[in-house]
């Protein structure tokens, strides 16, 4: 919670502004920062300060809650704890869909539909809640230059044609996705560092980005020394930022990942692979001995709270394997991406 801005914790205006002229944004820029520097940037006493950093201690430090408070909390919220994907075996299996307060990621390999099932929930955020929509703004960030608008039309108007029967609606609809063209670590940093007060004033419900793994595995090579921990750093903290606006704000983030290949099976948790070990066709080699997995490692991999593997299982079929979820067991459902975007078939495995 270091990432909350200043001007959200009870300091007045004047001293935010004047900070703010020392780069001084967050709680954890201002934390970061001994009694003495503080008191030079606002001109404070020592004991002003002091009261300050308690201030600004106590408005992001995590408080203890009760099971019972937590759970009281969340049945009482106006807001809707899930956004449906419209797919209804998926959302009856994760309890409603994709999770408010969480951050949901889909791995799969190339031309599998990740991008399609993003712009697809970019679609279905925007619609009133009447309608299982969350009647809000996206923010999409894009990382491979992979968004569409003209894909966000035709699923709009595919997906729900009474609905988006008129010009002004798909206008309104397209109007409500702010999409952002990230292509370094740096870029996606700062935008997600800047989101609070964006969804604040735009009244953004959901936040994508699409993908994670591209500008990361661009930047860090980690056959160089000291670069995979320094990686592991970004995405901890890439991560620690995400849920902190998922659960500030009580809204769903989705994240896309790649994949990669593991030389040993052994390496791999269940959740990370892609093609596990009843072999979906995904597997490298036939010995065994290697296997293909979720990329980014298990620093990032213990970071997400729900993992959907999408797979292609030969030039047809398409599936989509609940990997890791704490409210839906493994399950998998087959799929085929036409103009609505993604469609479930009946037949499903367990």
């Amino acid at each position: 919670m270091g990432s909350k801005k200043l001007r959200r914790v009870g300091l007045s205006q004047e001293l935010c502004d004047r900070l703010n002229r020392h780069q001084i944004v967050t709680c954890q820029d201002f934390l970061c920062l001994s009694p003495l520097e503080l008191m030079k940037m606002t001109g404070f006493s020592y004991r002003g300060v002091h009261e300050l950093l308690c201030t600004v201690s106590r408005a992001c430090a995590p408080q203890m809650q009760t099971a019972y408070v937590i759970k009281t909390q969340t049945s009482a919220a106006s807001s809707p704890s899930f956004l449906p994907t419209t797919l209804s075996p998926l959302d009856e299996a994760l309890h409603g869909g994709v999770a408010c307060r969480a951050l949901t990621e889909i791995t799969g390999p190339p031309g599998c539909g990740k991008t399609q099932f993003c712009i697809m929930m970019s679609v279905l955020a925007t619609l009133p809640i009447n309608m299982g929509g969350l009647d809000g703004a996206v923010v999409y960030i894009d990382t491979e230059s992979a968004f569409s608008a003209e894909r966000l039309v035709e699923i709009a108007e595919s997906r729900f044609p009474r609905y988006f029967n008129t010009e002004e609606k798909l206008l309104l609809t397209s109007s409500k996705v702010h999409l952002y063209r990230e292509l370094s670590c740096d870029e996606v940093l700062q935008r997600i560092d800047s989101l609070e007060e964006e969804i604040i004033s735009k009244g953004v419900k959901l936040v994508i980005i699409d993908s994670v793994a591209s500008v990361v595995r661009k930047e860090f090579d980690t056959q160089l020394q000291g670069n995979m921990k320094e990686r592991n750093k970004f995405l901890a903290r890439e991560a620690a930022s995400l849920k902190y606006l998922a659960e500030e704000f009580s809204i769903p983030v989705i994240l896309t990942n790649q994949i990669t290949t593991h030389l040993s099976r052994a390496l791999a948790s269940q959740a990370d692979l892609v093609s596990p070990a009843d072999d979906l066709s995904l597997s490298e080699g036939t010995s065994g001995s290697s296997c293909v997995t979720a990329a980014l490692g298990n620093t990032w991999s213990h970071s997400v709270n729900t993992r959907l593997i999408f797979q292609c299982l030969d030039s047809e079929r398409k599936q989509i394997l609940i990997a890791k979820s704490p409210v839906a067991p493994s399950t998998s459902f087959f799929y085929t991406i036409k103009k609505e975007g993604l469609m479930l078939q009946v037949t499903h495995l367990s």
